[in-house]
């Protein structure tokens, strides 16, 4: 039939026709498409974040296995003793610092006449220092046999990887060429055994020679205070004399043979607090202490972003004028089209600075951690990713107010409420739902911003002293993106190293994975209330 003998509805849906589809078909299979091609990305990245991630805690659990068969876990009780006896050091050198300053500042002395005024505290400290020398030399001694029986471990462990992957190659000759050497770790164990008696007359000399400093005449402090800190440095040493026989136990119910049980290997990486690799020594992966850096950095951020995300989309939606929005609202959003690392080098440059000035002027000296040691510290990276939090948490906590239904609004003037009464007694809890949701995605963002916590952050992998409370937020800490960020470049594909990475990726997937479930689930309610 001619087109000049079709209705006209016939010809228009004829023409709109491609592949033998309509265009309402062709338009859905498009957007169908799209979707099926996103929720495939998503599966792929899920699939390749735990398929390289997997053989971690395998391969950590080797690592273990390495660290007790080698003798490096008997020496760590050694290392461990040393290390808190440096850290009473410390404490008596903080204390001669304090009473230096005492000296010249408050009484005026010279340079010269503080360090002479402080002979007697310094042949005190020297004579504390000397007492740890027998332990030092035999810990130094140890170190050395049971970091080559590990180098000779990890050398067998790269050449038996290196022979399969010959055997898988089909170079048998070659494989079987690759030379495996025989360890006789029982040779290798004997002089930390033979150290066990050894050991128990280091301890009695060791905590003699304490005891001899600490009987000796103390020299004078100047102040009460100061009497205090010294008295509290005895007491210490006390404790550290009374934790003797826990390490001497240690070393005598030691079994190089015990095995390692699976579940070391995952509690070793979720609650370990060191993250330590490349270590001549040995490597860990603990996990607590980026997580605990991410969480310090993410409400910081939260602490300053919620307010003001939330307060200026109260005002831009409810009290501003047309002309007042039109200047608020492009501002607050061009805010996300600043690149992370533009704020991450203003960070450095500018704020952190002003943040480390600030904190030292004397009548703000009652803030918690002020003044500032490190311009770069969790507080910086907060206040930055407030920053860049604001503007998601200002345009979803909107949204949710513009869809509050204007009969509320309606009925609650007709009853005589202001307008401000009506804001806070029937917009905000209205819209609590989303704005609750407006917080939550802010925080995924937050958690997920990488280049500003890693300029900003300060980077120490280490947990912050909470004893000092409030201020432990301004200490330098370090993420789990920013570890990412930092160290994926660096490391060998395969390596424990590499899939550690790929672990605390997983991580962050199920921490963002919650978050979003939990703000769909809050705008699910939303609806329904609103519905």
């Amino acid at each position: 039939m001619p087109d000049s003998d079709r209705p006209a509805f016939a010809i228009r849906k004829t023409r709109t026709r491609f592949l033998g589809l309509t265009m309402d078909e062709c338009i859905q299979a498009f957007f169908g498409g799209n979707a099926l091609v996103a929720v495939l990305v998503l599966g792929l990245i899920t699939v390749f974040l735990f398929r390289e991630g997997s053989g971690f805690f395998k391969q950590n659990q080797s690592n273990i296995e390495v660290y007790r068969t080698a003798g490096l876990e008997y020496v760590d009780h050694l290392k461990r003793q040393e290390a808190d006896h440096t850290a009473l050091t410390r404490y008596l050198f903080d204390l001669r610092v304090r009473v230096f300053k005492h000296h010249t500042e408050v009484e005026g002395a010279t340079l010269g006449e503080a360090n002479q005024q402080l002979i007697a505290f310094d042949d005190y400290s020297y004579d504390f220092g000397d007492t740890v020398e027998p332990l030092r030399e035999a810990v130094y001694d140890l170190s050395e046999s049971v970091t080559a029986t590990k180098t000779r471990m990890l050398v067998n462990e790269d050449r038996l990887v290196e022979r399969q992957q010959l055997r898988d190659a089909g170079a048998v000759e070659a494989a079987e060429a690759v030379v495996i050497e025989e360890i006789d770790l029982v040779a290798a164990r004997q002089p930390l055994l033979a150290f066990r008696p050894v050991y128990g007359q280091i301890n009695g000399q060791f905590a003699a020679s304490l005891l001899s400093v600490l009987a000796a005449e103390a020299p004078a402090m100047p102040t009460a205070e100061l009497e205090a800190r010294f008295t509290r440095f005895h007491e210490l040493v006390e404790q550290y004399i009374d934790g003797f026989p826990t390490v001497e136990a240690a070393l005598n119910t030691w079994d190089p043979n015990e095995p390692i049980p699976t579940w070391k290997s995952w509690t070793s990486f979720i609650t370990g607090e060191r993250w330590l690799t490349a270590s001549f020594w040995q490597d860990w992966y603990g996990v607590l202490p980026l997580l605990t850096g991410s969480l310090m950095v993410s409400m910081v951020a939260l602490i300053i972003a919620v307010p003001l995300g939330v307060g200026a989309a109260i005002y831009v939606n409810q009290l501003a004028s047309v002309r007042e929005q039109n200047i608020i609202k492009p501002c607050i959003e061009f805010i996300s089209a600043i690149p992370s690392v533009v704020l991450g080098f203003f960070g450095i440059a500018v704020l952190g600075q002003a943040i480390r000035i600030i904190s030292q002027w004397d009548w703000l000296s009652w803030v918690p951690g002020f003044p500032v040691v490190e311009r770069l510290n969790a507080l910086t990276a907060g206040v930055l990713l407030a920053l860049i939090a604001v503007p998601t948490i200002f345009t979803l906590a909107e949204d949710a107010l513009q869809n509050v239904p204007r009969a509320f609004k309606e009925a609650s003037f007709a009853l005589g409420a202001t307008k401000l009464q009506t804001i806070i007694r029937i917009v905000i809890p209205a819209a609590l739902s989303g704005i609750i949701s407006a917080v939550l995605l802010g925080l995924g963002r937050v958690v997920g911003e990488t280049m500003v916590v890693l300029l900003c952050a300060g980077n120490r992998i280490a947990i912050p002293d909470f004893t000092t409370g409030i201020a432990a937020f301004t200490q330098p800490v370090h993420t789990m993106t920013g570890i990412i960020a930092q160290e994926m470049g660096e490391v060998v594909q395969g390596g424990i190293h590499y899939r550690a990475l790929f672990v605390v990726g997983i991580v962050l997937f199920f921490i963002a994975l919650f978050i979003n479930f939990m703000a769909q689930k809050i705008v699910q309610r939303y609806r329904i209330s609103i519905g």
